[in-house]
């Protein structure tokens, strides 16, 4: 009797763990889809930017593409924007 209590305790410990690995999962996943559900865009340039402003617009950008909302080819033709208008 002894060694079912014991596999039938094992096998509840497993299935606690693997329940909430799987939670934690589904939790996780779900933050990355209300993400992409609701994209940021990039900012937008006025029709004269000073330099101090294009220096924030481009550290906007730069956290924008950090977080993962702008792709390397987006990230490129907004700071070409900001650039050189």
């Amino acid at each position: 009797m002894p060694g079912l209590l014991r596999g039938v305790a094992r096998t509840a410990a497993i299935a606690g763990t693997a329940t909430a690995v799987s939670n934690r999962v589904s939790r996780r996943q779900a933050g990355r889809w209300a993400q992409q559900e609701t994209p940021q865009t990039a900012p937008a340039q006025p029709a004269s930017t000073s330099p101090e402003d294009k220096i924030a617009l481009l550290k906007e950008l730069g956290e924008l593409k950090k977080q993962g909302v702008l792709t390397d080819a987006e990230f490129e033709d907004q700071k070409r924007k900001i650039l050189y208008g």
